[in-house]
């Protein structure tokens, strides 16, 4: 007998027919017992796949086991809070369905990033699916999670992705046009997307994604045909609602015959089996899915640099963001573009209605009063509130380079002359570097043109690329800043004729200004009025757009958590009897006289070597305390050589650790201006400040009298911000303490102020530089000890010869004695003769 050959004995069967029947009854309870409750699993290796999906000659497949359990049908679940009524055909906003796959240790950190910042500005809904062991994390108790039931976090997750596909459209299927396969680490740019998906017809089968066919070392490996391809998962794979409904029903025979790990791979072969699409290659003929599906390969480094780049702008989706921190950066910088964009639109409306106005002939003067028709004014809100349009004299002028039209000669605004340095009429320098924020504009504006000029650049066979910037001009006048640049480009034309040209053209950009937004923060925290008619009697926002005609602040508020702060002034002090008389007679001004201001002093004192005013010193201290008995001043001696980093560090530890301290040298004269503003820039945990004093030239080459001036107009003429100066600063102790405080192995004069700044720099705060005008460093010679360290002799010689005077008097001083050339010519000529 063959081995599946059948034998029938009819006395056999009529003997045995009772006792079958009972053993066949039996068992069959057993058997369904055993299918219940008990998962199956099947070795791929051992399946054949049917005729119609195999391929003689095909690779062969990898060895793999996929667990699968006839018990999971997923009961329906009310996760995102969509009412049962709302269906594809009647709800606008149901454009949009997001399944996120995640794992349970991502929920309270990647998952939860997604879900608060592009997932919360979806056209549709977003859900997030995971292990069954998986509940909402305590940070996040909103999340809509999915614990897929008998589905791990194992990799590769396949079935998780399947599973995941399969609940969506069972649950889901008749309420949205567009269903998105996503990962925890992939940003989406919903508006973009949402703008992408509405121009294409969700009743055709779509497999949106960047596609691929694996890396080199996995080419042929695949089992894929020559006609095949598969949407890389990375970076999100999109279905419309008719390729997700022929999908489903074969979800389970495209887990259990599975060629690879990869489950982006098996999706797009069980898409392209069932639905009959690949994944599309381009978008609308002009956009490379890859470029607007962006994966960036450089792992978890990718997005944490600079993101002002041309894939970053141009993307829909970016993948990788591995780091929670970095995912909420990002949403914030495409908030801001898009704000950007919201405005530019803004200005174009304003354009729109001031050219309909002329039009009508209705005066450009009249406009922000004029009415549709009755009761019905163009512009309902007035100048202060929060729903105020803006002006449209200002934001409605036509673009252009003449947009400011000056009246008068002395209105013209001359322009900066760009190449490889900045050339500018305005600057006591006429040439220097080009600083870093013009450098920004210039590329944003390089960018944006070259974006412009290659859209649809794969649909015209051609793109243009960016050599270098020859030479351009710029200006900022009271409308916007105008730029002038040329270019010189390259013109690559790869369809039928290959042609590659060098190209330069003119560029002619206004970027307009839209007003001003302003976000009122007191030590950090954004400040709340308790009503809305506080908020706008007492908003800076309502009174900066009143133009500070209305200014209505709260007379009854005694407490200023601003004023509040007592400042602690540390002040070392070594002989400069007469500058220490002018720095109290300041003090007492400003801090003692009248209301006064909240301040202490600490004066750390250390003898001097030849001027024998210590005693002196103490007493003034103890008259001016005598004067002012509620006055907390200190004196504390020290009979060390003198030290600044020393003496500072004694200052430091006698105060608190919430004390405001304010490191400050004997020769500085300030105002009750520069100590609000000291306070308001001086933040406990996060911001420390180093103003930028101005320093005063000597009076004895500035002014024809020769005498000093403590106070005087701030103009290059008399003096110069002391942009390098490190030495007056203010934050607190515990911040002092974090970034490391002074070096006290420096001895004399110099280095430790810029050592403190480092320190402050590379920390977690944030360092706060900004010139006031209420500072001032009035001048004095300066006398530096041969006896320091090299780099401090050099830094006390560099501070004395800025401090003589500035480039015009040093010109007019030595073009005004002629033997003053003749002794630098003789001293160059005998310097540059070799000896005999």
């Amino acid at each position: 007998m063959s081995i599946g050959e059948v034998t029938a004995d009819p006395e056999m069967r009529k003997k045995r027919g009772p006792r079958s029947a009972l053993l066949g009854l039996v068992l069959g309870f057993v058997g369904g017992f055993l299918v219940a409750n008990f998962r199956l699993v099947i070795p791929l290796d051992k399946v054949r796949p049917s005729n119609d999906s195999f391929c003689p000659g095909a690779p062969s497949r990898h060895h793999q086991r996929v667990t699968l359990d006839y018990r999971a049908k997923l009961e329906p679940m009310d996760i995102v809070k969509l009412p049962k009524e709302d269906n594809v055909s009647n709800s606008a906003t149901n454009l949009l369905f997001v399944g996120v796959m995640t794992a349970r240790k991502y929920l309270d950190t990647r998952a939860k990033a997604v879900f608060e910042t592009w997932g919360s500005e979806l056209p549709g809904k977003i859900a997030f699916f995971s292990s069954e062991t998986s509940t909402a994390p305590d940070n996040c108790p909103d999340l809509p999670l999915v614990a897929l039931p008998n589905v791990d976090d194992s990799y590769p997750p396949q079935k998780k992705s399947f599973l995941m596909l399969q609940y969506m459209w069972q649950h889901f299927g008749d309420k949205f046009e567009w269903f998105l396969r996503a990962d925890d680490d992939v940003y989406v740019r919903s508006d973009r997307l949402e703008k992408l998906l509405r121009s294409v017809d969700s009743r055709l089968p779509r497999y949106i994604g960047q596609a691929g066919r694996g890396n080199s070392e996995e080419f042929g490996l695949l089992s894929l045909e020559y006609d095949e391809n598969f949407c890389m998962g990375g970076p999100g794979v999109v279905l419309s609602r008719e390729t997700l409904k022929r999908v489903v029903p074969h979800i389970r025979y495209c887990l259990k015959n599975l060629y690879t790990t990869h489950e982006d791979v098996e999706l797009g072969r069980c898409v392209q089996k069932y639905a009959g699409i690949p994944c599309t290659w381009s978008y609308e003929g002009c956009s490379e899915m890859q470029s607007i599906l962006y994966h960036n390969s450089s792992g978890d480094q990718a997005f944490t640099g600079n993101l002002k780049r041309k894939e970053v702008h141009r993307a829909i989706t970016l993948h990788p963001v591995k780091s929670p921190p970095y995912m909420y950066r990002l949403h914030n910088y495409m908030r801001g573009l898009r704000i950007q964009e919201l405005q530019h639109l803004k200005v174009q409306l304003h354009r729109d209605i001031q050219s309909m106005m002329a039009e009508l002939h209705v005066d450009r003067e009249k406009i922000q009063e004029y009415s549709l028709s009755k009761n019905v004014p163009l512009f309902p809100e007035k100048p202060g509130s929060d729903q105020y349009l803006g002006d449209n004299k200002v934001l409605g002028v036509p673009a252009g380079l003449r947009a400011f039209r000056p009246k008068k000669t002395s209105e013209v605004i001359p322009w900066d002359f760009l190449s490889k340095s900045e050339y500018s009429l305005t600057d006591a320098n006429p040439r220097r570097r080009i600083h870093s924020d013009v450098k920004e504009g210039l590329e944003d504006i390089t960018r944006e043109v070259m974006a412009s000029i290659n859209a649809c650049s794969r649909q015209r066979g051609r793109v243009v690329e960016e050599r270098s910037i020859l030479y351009g001009y710029r200006r900022v006048d009271a409308y916007g800043a105008d730029t002038v640049l040329d270019i010189l480009l390259v013109y690559r034309k790869y369809r039928g004729r290959k042609v590659t040209l060098p190209v330069r053209r003119h560029v002619y950009v206004h970027q307009h200004f839209t007003g001003l937004e302003i976000r009122e923060v007191v030590d950090g925290v954004e400040a709340e009025s308790k009503t809305h008619r506080d908020r706008e009697a007492n908003s800076i926002q309502s009174v900066l757009r009143n133009s500070f005609l209305s200014m209505n602040f709260n007379a009854k508020e005694s407490f200023d958590p601003i004023e509040s702060k007592v400042i602690h002034f540390i002040l070392p002090l070594s002989g400069r009897l007469a500058t220490f008389r002018r720095f109290i007679s300041v003090y007492e001004d400003v801090c003692l006289v009248g209301k006064g201001e909240r301040t202490e002093l600490t004066i750390i004192l250390f003898p001097h070597r030849v001027e024998g005013s210590f005693n002196e010193s103490t007493s003034l201290v103890n008259n001016l305390k005598y004067k002012y008995p509620s006055a907390v001043i200190a004196v504390v001696p020290s009979y060390k050589n003198f030290s600044r980093a020393v003496a500072l560090e004694i200052g430091v530890s006698r105060h608190k650790d919430d004390d405001l301290l304010f490191f400050v040298d004997v020769d500085i004269v300030f105002t009750s201006s520069a100590l609000r503003r000291i306070r308001l820039n001086t933040i406990m945990n996060r911001q420390v400040y180093f103003p930028i004093v101005f320093s005063q030239f000597d009076p004895k080459i500035v002014y024809a009298d020769g005498k000093l001036r403590e106070t005087d107009l701030i103009t290059n003429s008399n003096g110069y911000w002391r942009e390098y100066g490190f030495g007056i600063a203010s934050l607190y102790k515990k911040d002092f303490r974090l970034v490391g405080g002074f070096d006290l192995s420096i001895q004399g004069w110099g280095k430790e102020d810029v050592d403190l700044f480092e320190k402050a720099v590379r920390s977690n705060l944030t360092t706060f530089r900004a010139v006031d005008p209420h500072l001032v460093h009035v001048f004095h010679d300066v006398e530096c000890d041969p006896s320091l360290s090299g780099p401090q002799l050099t830094m006390c010689e560099g501070s004395r010869a800025d401090t003589y005077a500035g480039l015009n008097q040093l010109a007019d001083t030595i073009y005004g004695h002629p033997e003053y050339l003749r002794y630098a010519k003789a001293l160059r000529t005998r310097t540059s003769t070799p000896a005999a």
